[in-house]
C-alpha cells in the first residue's frame, strides 16, 4: 500500500509538472510564432499597398515607414511579387530584384501554387505570402521569413529540450526523496498494522478462556439465554479478530499468495451452491451462471473466501423475497465476477467507493443487526488486489448494488 501511495505521489507530481511545462512552452512558442506572422503580414501589407516596394520618403534613409518601424527594415527584407490580370488571370509582371534565391520562373511557380490554395495569406516553404487585389490587378507578394522561422524553430527545439531535461531531473529528484516524504505515513501505517495484529493476538487468549469457562458453566447449570448470548458474542469477536489479522497480512507488501492453476468453475459452483439453502431459508432467490471448464492461476482458498464474502454480503443486505444473481464471464483473457442484489435503501453514488473501507456502514448508527463486522468487502478487495485484479461497486438501478470483480488469468 505504501509503495502504491509513493507511486501515486510521483505520478501526480510529475503529471502536474508536465501540464505546467506544456502550457508554458506552448504559450511562449505560440506567442513567438504569432509575432513572426504578424510582423510579416504587416510588412507585406506595406509592400502590397505600395505596388511591390517599400514607400519612399524624405528621411535620411529615403524611406517613409509607419512610426515605430526600424528604417533598416527595407534593407533587411527579401521579397518578390507577381502581378496577374484580374480578368484573365494571366501573369503580367514578375519582380524579383529584391531577392537572389528565387528567379522569375520559380516566382511564377510559387504564384500558381498560392492561387490553387485559395487563401489570401499563409506560408509556402519559408515565404509568407499575401494576395492584394485592386480594380484590374492581383498582386501576390512573398516575403522571405527563413531566418526568423529558423530562429523560431531553434527556440522551439531548445525550449523543448531544456524542458525535457528539467523534467527528468525533477523526476529523479522526486523519486529519490519520495521515500522520505511518505516515510511518516509509512511508519504510521506500519504501527497501525502492528497494533491490529498484536491486539488481535492479545484478544484471542481472553476469548479462549471465556469460551472455556462458559462451557464449564453451561455443564454445571445447563443451557440458558445468557450463556447463549455470551457464546454468540465470543463467536463474533473471534471472527472479527481473525478477519483483522487476515486483512493485515494481506496488505503487507511482502505477503505473496501461492499461485497455482485450479478449476475456477468448480470452486465457484461449489461455493455458490452452498449458499442456496441459506438463501431459501431467508426467503430469497439465488440464481447464478458459471461457465464450465474455467481455470485461474491463483490461490484457491482465498478465491473460495472471495465468493463467500460476496454472496454473504448480498444475502445480508438484501430484502426478503428479493433476487440475488451471480454471473461469471470470461472476457479478454480475464474472468469477470458480477454479483447483483436489491438493497434495503438507496446507496448514494458518493458512498459506493466507501463500501470497501474497513468498518464502513451506510447508516450513521453503525447498526450491526445483520451480523456483519464491516470488514468483509475490505478483505474481498485485498484478495482481488493480491491477484492483480480490480473490484468496484455500482448501482445500475435504485435500491440495487452490483459488485464487479475482474481477475486476470
Amino acid at each position: 500500500m505504501i509503495k502504491k501511495l509513493q507511486r501515486k505521489f510521483i505520478l501526480l507530481s510529475m503529471s502536474a509538472l508536465l501540464l505546467v511545462l506544456v502550457v508554458i512552452i506552448a504559450g511562449i512558442n505560440i506567442v513567438n510564432y504569432n509575432a513572426v506572422t504578424q510582423e510579416a503580414d504587416k510588412l507585406l501589407s506595406i509592400i502590397s499597398e505600395n505596388k511591390g516596394e517599400f514607400p519612399v520618403g524624405p528621411d535620411k534613409f529615403g524611406n517613409k515607414l509607419p512610426p515605430g518601424m526600424s528604417p533598416e527594415i527595407p534593407y533587411e527584407s527579401r521579397y518578390f511579387s507577381v502581378v496577374l490580370d484580374k480578368d484573365s488571370n494571366q501573369i503580367l509582371f514578375v519582380e524579383t530584384s529584391r531577392i537572389i534565391s528565387v528567379d522569375s520562373e520559380e516566382a511564377v511557380i510559387f504564384a500558381n501554387t498560392v492561387q490553387n490554395k485559395r487563401a489570401t495569406t499563409g506560408f509556402i516553404q519559408n515565404f509568407r505570402y499575401q494576395i492584394h487585389e485592386d480594380d484590374t490587378f492581383i498582386r501576390i507578394t512573398f516575403l522571405d521569413c527563413g531566418r526568423k522561422l529558423d530562429a523560431y524553430y531553434s527556440f522551439l527545439f531548445a525550449s523543448i529540450t531544456i524542458s525535457i531535461c528539467g523534467y527528468l531531473i525533477v523526476f529523479a529528484f522526486i523519486s529519490f526523496f519520495s521515500n522520505r516524504i511518505v516515510q511518516p505515513i509509512s511508519e504510521s501505517y506500519e504501527k497501525q498494522k502492528r497494533f491490529i495484529t498484536d491486539a488481535s493476538h492479545e484478544i484471542k487468549t481472553p476469548l479462549t478462556i471465556i469460551n472455556a469457562d462458559t462451557d464449564i458453566l453451561e455443564m454445571e447449570i445447563g443451557e440458558n439465554e445468557w450463556i447463549g448470548d455470551i457464546k454468540n458474542q465470543i463467536t463474533q469477536l473471534t471472527e472479527l479478530t481473525n478477519s483483522l489479522v487476515f486483512l493485515s497480512r494481506m496488505e503487507e507488501s511482502e505477503h505473496i499468495l501461492p499461485a497455482i492453476d485450479f478449476p475456477f468453475s468448480e470452486i465457484a459452483t461449489e461455493t455458490t451452491s452452498s449458499f442456496q439453502h441459506l438463501a431459501q431459508k431467508q426467503r430469497k432467490e439465488l440464481e447464478y451462471h458459471i461457465p464450465p471448464m474455467l481455470t485461474l492461476c491463483g490461490d484457491e482458498k482465498s478465491i473460495r473466501q472471495l465468493f463467500s464474502i460476496l454472496l454473504d454480503n448480498a444475502l445480508k443486505y438484501s430484502p426478503v423475497n428479493s433476487k440475488i444473481s451471480l454471473l461469471v464471464e470470461e472476457q479478454n483473457n480475464a474472468i469477470t465476477i458480477c454479483v447483483t442484489n436489491d438493497t434495503l435503501q438507496i446507496i448514494p453514488k458518493d458512498q459506493l467507493k466507501l463500501l470497501f473501507d474497513r468498518f464502513y456502514r451506510m447508516d450513521a448508527s453503525r447498526n450491526s443487526q445483520t451480523g456483519g463486522h464491516g470488514v468483509g468487502l475490505s478483505i474481498a478487495k485485498a484478495i482481488v488486489e493480491a491477484h492483480n485484479g480490480k473490484i468496484h461497486a455500482s448501482s445500475p438501478k435504485e435500491n440495487t448494488l452490483q459488485i464487479t470483480v475482474k481477475l486476470p488469468k
